[in-house]
């Protein structure tokens, strides 16, 4: 057994994301674990580009609403206590609806070797994500 202490909360890349958005690092598996786990902080309005995992992605909802949107037009509005399963390689975007925070849970897994499992893509448009909150 192993006490890991929590690592510093950072600011978001703002090439992957608009507006402001937090991480906390939670876990970082150690071989054979490929286990990521972070808790993800969305300001009102916030939320992550397109983006896609190869091993797929869970999120689960620890506070406020949220969007999960997914290239086909699909749009879930997620809740505290929600956990929504992303499969590999589906294109989605996900953060907080425009009046309230949002903070997930975000549990991924990294590739052999350590290869980074995201893949990011475009932002969304301002317009799809108004349409999204509909």
């Amino acid at each position: 057994m192993e006490l890991r202490l929590t690592s510093p909360t950072t600011k978001a890349p703002a090439q992957a994301f608009t507006g402001d958005v937090y991480v906390t690092p939670i876990y970082n598996g150690v071989e054979p674990s490929r286990m990521t786990i972070a808790l993800v902080r969305f300001t009102p309005g916030a939320h992550t580009n397109w983006h896609s995992h190869a091993v797929g992605q869970t999120l689960h909802v620890t506070e406020g609403v949220g969007l999960v949107g997914t290239r086909d037009g699909s749009v879930l509005r997620v809740r505290a206590g929600d956990t929504v399963a992303c499969p590999p390689g589906e294109e989605h975007w996900h953060g907080a609806a425009p009046e309230t925070f949002m903070s997930h849970f975000a549990l991924l897994e990294t590739l052999p070797g350590n290869q980074d499992p995201t893949t990011w893509l475009e932002p969304v448009s301002d317009e799809h994500y108004r349409a999204a909150d509909e």
